[in-house]
């Protein structure tokens, strides 16, 4: 057999592979120890960009001893992150706005403390707060927007609104929001979207060719007339009250329901011209403003009494039209903010959470409601 011949390694390559296994296992050691420290932020819900400019900015204690925070991973996620502001961050509270650390940058240099902040960009969308930001500081935020509803966009006209009428600062929200601080008809926005918490008013117009997505004919037995047409969800929620309401011997009939926009503009000048321009701009909706272009209101009356407000009738859905989904929507008592005078027979439904809460808070206007709740 031949002697295998011993390989003999050289000292000095010996001595560089015992210095290159220590550099691997230090190496090693430290990418153990990182993606330990990473992972302390990651679990808090950190991003992985966010964790790394955490660790490489040395603020990992301090980030740790705040814990999750959505405003602090977006401002360590961004190029516009600002160490003298770490702390502000953590005390504001985040807001899904794309460019929130701009947002809150400029508000800071403005001079604005995080509460104040808090209160900005809880009441705007991103254009309302960069817009916010360009103006000097204001003082008495805290004058509107205390209210949930108060919009930031607004401030202007809230401060006007309220040197020209001396209203309290809930009453100034809710008109200036309503745009009840223009004119009638003037500026409209349009409303596109048909839902059964839509808002028609003089100020919320439909267009010529809005159509309610289910409409469909009435009946005749429950209608004064042929060639009615409602909404079907609307129609389903009469048809329940009006079941109810001949149990406890009631007669309701409905005199009226959907009116397209051309049969609201020859309403218009039947009114016109039996009673004058001047009667019409008072009472009746010019096409496009009328709530029965929605599919959702009623003229109800009843079949017992020519005059509806001194009915039994009248009498039995101001106190049960609720349970049904449906509220007593031209209430004299609301008419600088509906813009309509009182309509005893005009019923509108807006489904049964809404008219139960509407119910029970005095039966405050849809407007009112809207403000509060709807308008996002």
């Amino acid at each position: 057999m031949r002697k295998v011949k011993s390989v003999k390694i050289k000292p000095k390559f010996m001595a560089f592979l015992k210095i290159l296994c220590v550099f691997f296992c230090l190496l090693f050691g430290i990418f153990i120890f990182y993606n330990r420290q990473l992972s302390q932020l990651t679990k808090l819900n950190y991003s992985r960009k966010a964790a790394n400019n955490i660790l490489f900015s040395r603020n990992k204690d301090y980030v740790l001893s705040i814990g999750e925070n959505k405003t602090l991973n977006e401002a360590f996620e961004s190029n516009f992150f600002n160490t003298k502001y770490l702390d502000n961050y953590s005390k504001i509270k985040y807001v899904n706005h794309k460019n929130i650390i701009i947002e809150i940058n400029k508000l800071l240099k403005i001079g604005y403390s995080n509460s104040d902040i808090n209160m900005i960009l809880s009441h705007g969308n991103e254009d309302d707060v960069m817009e916010f930001a360009k103006r000097e500081k204001v003082r008495y935020l805290e004058e509107f927007y205390t209210f949930d509803y108060a919009k930031i966009r607004n401030y202007d006209r809230y401060v006007l609104y309220s040197d020209l009428t001396g209203s309290d600062e809930e009453e100034v929200v809710i008109m200036v929001n309503l745009n009840l601080d223009k004119d009638d008809y003037s500026e409209p926005y349009e409303v596109k979207k048909y839902s059964f918490d839509m808002l028609v008013n003089k100020h919320r117009c439909l267009s010529k060719d809005f159509v309610p997505d289910d409409l469909m004919d009435i009946d005749e037995k429950y209608a004064s007339e042929s060639g009615f047409k409602v909404s079907r969800v609307a129609m389903n929620a009469f048809i329940e009250m009006n079941n109810q309401a001949e149990k406890d011997g009631m007669g309701l009939i409905i005199n009226s329901a959907y009116r397209s926009y051309d049969d609201q503009e020859e309403l218009n000048n039947i009114y016109r011209n039996s009673y004058g321009q001047e009667y019409v701009d008072k009472y009746v909706a010019k096409p496009g403003y009328s709530e029965h272009q929605t599919g959702l209101a009623f003229d109800i009356g009843s079949k017992k009494s020519r005059i509806f407000a001194n009915s039994d009738e009248y009498l039995w859905l101001r106190e049960n039209a609720y349970k049904f989904g449906f509220i007593y929507r031209f209430d004299k008592r609301y008419e600088d903010l509906t813009g309509f005078r009182n309509e005893a027979w005009h019923y509108r439904y807006v489904g049964k959470k809404i008219a139960k809460y509407i119910y029970e808070h005095n039966n405050m206007s849809l407007e009112e409601y809207y403000v509060r709740f709807l308008d996002k």
